[in-house]
């Protein structure tokens, strides 16, 4: 039963999920917040949103932690490279406010262009200002989206059905998906120049901190508009104010600007907020009913799925973007495979070598990533995972060499192992069978077919008749039964293969008696079943 602790509140509908999964689950009073490294050892895993700051002392506290939870998309107060160090898993919740962010960002966008809070501040006043607030329309005007991820593409389709021209900024987007959205993909510098509305949907960086500075908000239209509705920090807020001219509304470069987030949160100074050209509001992109909830119900989720070793998560710390589903199968097999070619392997291991075929480019780092969490599982136990495998094999001086292979093999999809080791090479190669089976294929160079799970018996022995009517006597003189047995050999050699699947663990003298055979050359017992 796993155990998790909760430092902020969520929705009931999260904890709820947590709680039917047959999880211990515990909620940190606000008293108790101060206490939260005492009460952390012990829990599997931490649920936060922003009250609390996940910092390396905290993890440090946590001896047992396997995975944060962060209910939100932001993980700012999360220490993801500690987290990563301690082999801690991160997960969020990137999708669950996406329309909720979307529709508020319309919300400010609507709101400037007409000039909605400033009448209405005026009404409550009981004055009738009709001329004051003379807006702008949206139709044939042009919005630049900076950052057309998720949320810019669905602020962008909002935008089209004003029949407004979208054009956008972002580096890391295939320039396919925005022609297929009728969006012109430019420069940064361009979208500026062109777009009479411009909105930020880019996450916080080191590269997008003050994205929008002086200098670029000099390169924007006189009279054009502001939002950022992303990340605070992205904007130089002191040359945003200056832009917007006077504190009396005269003036300035910019019409106005609508601000959802802050450098600082809450701010110091309400500068922003106070300018008779600027509508903010309080971080409120997410807090719809309907977020909320989505937030809880998939941050439950996430974290459930990731302590059960799920890869179909929304990792932030994985070196490798999350396999989906349609990956497990792949993942469990590659893991598997070195697995058992770890528990084979004998004195130091200098090297591991994946090669692939037919393998998806997207799937070939998670899968050797996988490889190497199961090669080391035998020696390091539940200290190693996916998040840290690459770094422990690095810190043993182990190489690591992938090779994916574009001539077809014997079989559409192969995962080849070979490790170098002090006690001489092992060689394993697995596929699967109706996408969903794992099996391995090949073994010491020797040709067989047998699942790599369960309490496997692998003997060398004299190509010679007799050999299985001896194993089976003695083994069952024992009491051990035989599930399954798998034999191979290849022409020419005197010596054969055989593995043998067991319901049991042998005990030791039982194995010695095998070894004592004549024909038995060598006979060991790998135990998969944990």
């Amino acid at each position: 039963m796993y155990r998790i602790l909760i430092s902020d509140p969520i929705q009931d509908i999260g904890l709820d999920l947590l709680r039917d999964s047959g999880a211990e689950v515990r909620f940190v009073e606000p008293e108790e917040k101060e206490r939260l490294a005492e009460l952390l050892p012990g829990y599997d895993a931490l649920v936060v949103r922003s009250g609390t700051q996940v910092t390396a002392e905290l993890l440090d506290a946590g001896t047992d932690l396997k995975v944060v939870g962060r209910a939100g998309i932001g993980v700012d107060n999360v220490d993801v490279a500690a987290a990563t160090e301690r082999g801690i898993l991160v997960v969020n919740a990137p999708t669950a406010n996406v329309v909720s962010a979307t529709e508020h960002t319309f919300a400010l966008l609507l709101s400037l262009a007409r000039k909605v809070p400033f009448a209405d501040a005026s009404m409550r006043q009981e004055k009738w200002q009709r001329k004051k607030f003379v807006g702008m329309e949206l139709q044939g005007k042009t919005l630049g989206v900076v950052g057309f991820g998720r949320i810019g593409q669905r602020v962008a389709a909002r935008a089209q059905a004003f029949e407004m021209k979208v054009v956008a900024f972002d580096p890391f987007l295939d320039p396919s998906v925005a022609r297929r959205l009728d969006v012109d993909l430019l420069p940064l510098d361009d979208v500026l120049s062109r777009a009479d509305v411009v909105t930020l949907h880019t996450p916080l960086t080191d590269s997008t901190r003050n994205l929008i500075d002086a200098e670029k908000l000099a390169l924007m239209k006189d009279g054009a508009l502001f939002i950022n509705c992303g990340r605070g920090g992205t904007v130089d807020e002191a040359a945003l104010l200056e832009a917007l001219g006077g504190v009396d509304g005269e003036g300035g470069k910019l019409a106005g600007a609508a601000l959802d987030v802050f450098s600082q949160e809450p701010p110091t100074d309400y500068a922003l907020s106070h300018h008779p050209k600027a509508v903010t509001t309080p971080h409120i992109g997410a807090q719809t009913r309907e977020a909320q909830e989505r937030i809880a119900t998939e941050t439950a989720k996430m974290v459930l799925a990731a302590l059960e070793g799920s890869l179909a998560v929304t990792a932030v710390n994985l070196p490798f973007a999350s396999t989906g589903t349609r990956g497990e199968p792949y993942l469990a097999l590659a893991e598997q495979i070195g697995c058992l070619a770890g528990e084979l392997a004998e004195g130091a291991l200098s090297r591991i070598q994946v090669d692939l075929w037919g393998i998806d480019e997207g799937l070939r780092r998670p899968l050797t990533v996988a490889v190497v969490k199961g090669v080391l599982a035998p020696v390091v136990g539940d200290g190693i995972n996916y998040v840290n495998a690459e770094r422990v094999a690095e810190a043993r001086g182990v190489e690591l060499v992938t090779a994916a292979h574009s001539r077809a093999s014997d079989y559409p999809h192969l995962v080849s192992v070979t490790l170098e080791t002090e006690g001489g090479p092992v060689e394993l190669a697995g596929t699967l069978i109706g996408e969903r089976d794992p099996r391995v294929v090949r073994f010491a160079g020797f040709r067989l077919e047998f699942r790599p799970e369960g309490v496997l018996l692998v003997l060398r022995n004299a190509d010679v008749p007799g050999v299985v009517g001896k194993l089976g006597s003695l083994l069952g003189e024992a009491g051990v039964n035989i599930a399954d047995i798998h034999l191979a050999r290849r022409d020419g050699e005197e010596s054969a293969l055989a593995v043998l699947r067991l319901d049991t663990v042998p005990a030791p003298e039982v194995l010695e008696g095998l070894r004592a055979l004549d024909e038995v050359n060598e006979a060991r017992v790998v135990d998969l079943t944990s």
